[in-house]
């Protein structure tokens, strides 16, 4: 019987991806850059997946990535550019982004009086936390799993091996809500949860992944 869910926060709670290409388009005509265009968001979304797959391999450390994002991005732009100063301008207006996905509140408001509520999310702590309450969802949640905090990036066992045993659950009467295949999902199949994949564009799901949705109001259907 399921007693807790985790839900991952980028492109899950709040919209990652609608925050990146807000923020391109500012910074772009902030910095005088290329005039932004939406398949700009494309080659983010691809340098900046390659860099987040390796913190998942446990080869890169998230203080690396920071180094190294931009500087990625704007070489496949073809923008001369210095990276690390657009990092920090996109980390510090990503800290005061709070972009809810589509029916996040409302999936909370029907979770929160059958089931506890935890953040699972790999990032920096005060970072998330933040946008958690500039988004006016922190209250929901009892517990608080991040990465920076825990030391350890999902997939990795250890992470969701420290929110078992935090919750002191075990691990069938959980379930993990999330966008992302490699992060969200393997983490909980190899922690032995029960998983909702929270697909936001075609692609193949394995037959190991037990529900998926498209819109987060679906939970009501399995929860």
């Amino acid at each position: 019987m399921i007693q807790t869910v985790l839900i991952d926060i980028d492109n899950t709670l709040l919209s990652f991806d609608a925050y990146v290409k807000q923020t391109m388009k500012q910074g772009f005509e902030e910095f005088h850059l290329k005039t932004y265009e939406d398949w700009m968001y494309d080659t983010f979304h691809t340098e900046n997946d390659k860099l987040w797959r390796q913190i998942e391999e446990g080869t890169l450390q998230f203080e690396e990535l920071k180094k190294i994002r931009w500087n990625k991005v704007f070489e496949a732009l073809d923008i001369d550019f210095d990276g690390v100063r657009f990092e920090t301008y996109f980390r510090d207006a990503l800290y005061n982004s709070a972009i809810l996905e589509k029916n996040a509140i409302e999936m909370l408001e029907y979770l929160k009086d059958k089931y506890t509520l935890c953040v699972a999310s790999n990032g920096p702590y005060e970072q998330q936390l933040h946008r958690l309450e500039i988004g006016g969802i922190k209250s929901y949640f009892s517990h608080f799993f991040i990465s920076e905090k825990i030391g350890v990036s999902k997939p990795a066992k250890e992470f969701f091996d420290y929110a078992l045993e935090e919750l002191k659950q075990d691990s069938s009467t959980c379930m993990i809500i999330g966008d992302s295949l490699t992060s969200d999902m393997q983490g909980g199949l190899n922690s032995h949860m029960h998983t909702c994949f929270y697909q936001k564009k075609e692609t193949e799901v394995p037959d190991t992944i037990e529900h998926t949705i498209t819109d987060l109001l679906q939970i009501k259907e399995i929860l």
